[in-house]
């Protein structure tokens, strides 16, 4: 499942039906895994939590360190620190919404919740992704098993770098701050164009396709590296299995946070998918 992460007013509307039918479907789920990206601290694999509990303002989780200490052994991971754990949002935004849905069906008493695997994401090259999906396969492939995947897609403006443009006719560019504002089609209906293509690459099922789609546009996609991991790890899962089609995404609402106008304008999308296996 993959769910986007950015802000509070705009996450709870695009992510409660995902976080209801994941993780409510299935009342014998005896682990969450939680995979978001790195935004402070610059890591090339990904990292693992050291903290024993998650607190949020309705209850406490409480970390898996069994299979964190186990997922360590690989050279893919490293421990964080504290205080990298602490300052990452991408994970921290979803535990509520998490222990939420777990109390529903477990109760509300956190000792009896199944236990959170929380796995930061940083910039990840291709291969990279592909060796982390080895070894997340086998716990995918468990039906015992829940994924998150934290993300926002466009994050379009000035302010974030990311100007790319599709007109009507003739060949995309990025707009400069001294350009007039373009109305063929208008700025968001380009924004909307470009993530839904960004989707479709998701929707695919191939990891090569999302990071050959992420390469051409540009799209800023915050968790392009969670998202590639577990794509990943859905292909390697598919080879074992001999089921093509098994664990495809698919998408399920897409908003945004304003419909840009004019160059000075910005936006981030937010886009939320689930995937069964």
């Amino acid at each position: 499942m993959s769910v986007c992460h950015r802000g509070c007013k705009r996450q709870i509307p695009s992510d409660r039906p995902r976080l209801n039918c994941t993780l409510s479907a299935d009342t014998n789920s005896e682990r969450v895994f939680l995979l978001g990206p790195s935004h402070h601290y610059y890591l090339s694999k990904a990292a693992l939590s050291k903290c024993t509990q998650y607190a949020t303002p309705i209850g406490s989780l409480t970390v898996d360190r069994q299979t964190t200490a186990k997922l360590y052994t690989s050279a893919q991971f490293e421990w964080m620190s504290q205080s990298v754990d602490e300052e990452e949002h991408s994970l921290e935004m979803h535990l509520p919404y998490i222990y939420k849905m777990l109390a529903k069906h477990f109760g509300d008493n956190p000792a009896g919740l199944p236990p959170l695997v929380p796995i930061m994401v940083g910039n990840t090259s291709a291969s990279t992704e592909r060796a982390l999906g080895q070894i997340l396969a086998p716990y995918l492939a468990d039906p015992a098993n829940v994924f998150v995947v934290s993300s926002d897609f466009a994050h379009w403006g000035l302010r974030f770098r990311y100007t790319y443009y599709r007109p009507s006719t003739g060949s995309a560019l990025s707009l400069s701050s001294s350009a007039k504002s373009p109305q063929s089609p208008p700025i968001h209906e380009s924004i909307k164009a470009v993530d839904f293509e960004c989707m479709g690459a998701c929707e695919s099922g191939s990891h090569g396709k999302w990071l050959s789609t992420l390469e051409e546009t540009g799209n800023t996609v915050c968790g392009r590296h969670p998202i590639g991991v577990i794509m990943a790890a859905i292909e390697e899962v598919r080879k074992d299995s001999g089921e093509q089609h098994a664990g495809q995404f698919k998408f399920i609402r897409y908003e945004r946070s304003s419909e840009v106008k004019r160059i000075g304008d910005s936006s981030v999308s937010y886009a939320s998918a689930f995937a069964v296996i």
